[in-house]
């Protein structure tokens, strides 16, 4: 398994901090957003069990999983898996939903791989991250500073990238948001101060929020729907009939 269990760990306990809890608050709104209308029979969330990102979806089955060494038990999760070797079945699942995921690995292209596996054609995948060329990102890389994210910058995955992963194994990219522009800060009350730059940001420079959600579709060449089989009736022969002469007398 690639994916960084003490890693997951720690970005899960930072969610619960003023920063945290002000990039949980902004990426739950956007992916209630991008879910509420995805419809379907099988619903998954990979990782962090304890925060339900589909709670605004009415698929009917719904199901998180979690690593194996997360304290997730009395978190309510269902499955224990390796987001690169799912266990569920080839083009089996409607939606998906990874909050984090692919940074939390080393090994993040072949988590999409197994996404894209799962998905149903046409399905949806919604993944979130932290934006490496933010405040918050670059913050990382000054000398001195302790960095804000529990997510080393090596370890980011930029938007551009995505997209070219995106690419290669055949989804679409229907819909994406920046968000949170506050400059980096642990303490809430001034989260609270720089509240006035969310609107600031999303129009003057709306690549530099300090996370991104995207939602995109898997597209599958040469796929059509299927539909009922309706027999078409037979069009009727036209039989040459004598012309009937008839006459007036007067």
């Amino acid at each position: 398994m690639s994916v960084d269990q003490p890693l997951i760990l720690e970005l899960a306990e930072w969610l619960e901090t003023p920063p945290g809890q002000y990039v949980r608050g902004w990426e739950q709104k956007q992916i209630d957003a991008m879910v509420c209308n995805a419809f379907g029979y099988h619903a998954i969330q990979i990782g962090l069990p304890h925060w339900d990102l589909l709670q605004a979806n009415r698929i009917p089955f719904k199901g998180r999983t979690r690593v194996l060494f997360e304290r997730a038990a009395e978190q309510g999760a269902a499955v224990v898996a390796d987001p690169e070797s799912l266990p569920f079945d080839t083009q089996s699942i409607d939606l998906l939903i990874l909050p984090h995921v692919l940074e939390c690995s080393s090994n993040s292209h072949q988590i999409l791989r197994e996404a894209e596996r799962v998905l149903v054609p046409e399905g949806r995948i919604v993944i979130s991250g932290f934006n490496p060329w933010s405040l918050w990102g670059v913050s990382d890389r000054i000398p001195g500073l302790d960095p804000l994210l529990p997510i080393p910058a090596h370890l980011q995955v930029s938007l551009p990238r995505l997209k070219d992963w995106f690419k290669l194994l055949s989804f679409d990219l229907d819909r994406g948001r920046f968000g949170c522009y506050a400059p980096p800060c642990s303490e809430q009350v001034w989260l609270d101060r720089w509240a006035f730059m969310e609107k600031a940001g999303d129009r003057w420079w709306p690549i530099c929020g300090a996370v991104y959600v995207v939602s995109a579709v898997k597209r599958v060449a040469g796929m059509r729907l299927v539909g009922p089989s309706w027999k078409k009736r037979a069009k009727a022969k036209k039989v040459a009939r004598p012309a009937v002469v008839t006459g007036r007398h007067y």
